[in-house]
């Protein structure tokens, strides 16, 4: 064999090498691919309904929600219609009431007054007493001086 021969055999042998290297990433490759198809199709088969029930329960939420706003709507109107039937009673009402109310004190003290004094009596004796600084209001105190 001649070195040319020599030389060829040896490109002929890493091409073979090279191509069979190939040949297996090229069958890894179709079967990643193949797990990948799968794997999508299996994931599609699924997302399509979860967005089906998604959809739904968004448009559910949104049912809901506008009725909180309409009960709010209400609520609020009912709390303004109160609002204002109070201050209504309150300028109607209020007013007289407490004339009347205080109308009413003022004549039960008078009339209790004149019950109770008698015309001809003398009025009761005041008495100053002397108070000690430190000393607590009702007696209950200690007194300075008296350890």
């Amino acid at each position: 064999m001649s070195g040319g021969e020599v030389a060829g055999l040896l490109v002929a042998v890493f091409w073979a090498i090279l191509v069979s290297f190939l040949a297996v990433v090229l069958v890894r490759l179709a079967q990643t691919l193949k797990a990948a198809t799968k794997l999508v199709t299996g994931v599609t088969e699924q997302a399509v309904p979860l967005l089906g029930e998604a959809s739904a329960t968004v448009r559910s939420a949104q049912t809901q929600l506008d009725r909180v706003d309409a009960i709010a709507s209400d609520v609020q109107e009912v709390t303004s219609n109160a609002s204002a039937l109070s201050s209504t009673v309150s300028t109607t009402f209020g007013g007289p009431l407490v004339k009347v109310a205080s109308f009413g004190y003022g004549v039960r003290r008078a009339l209790r007054r004149k019950r109770d004094v008698p015309a001809q009596q003398t009025p009761p004796p005041v008495v100053v007493s002397r108070t000690v600084p430190g000393a607590r209001r009702g007696g209950r105190g200690r007194m300075r001086g008296k350890g």
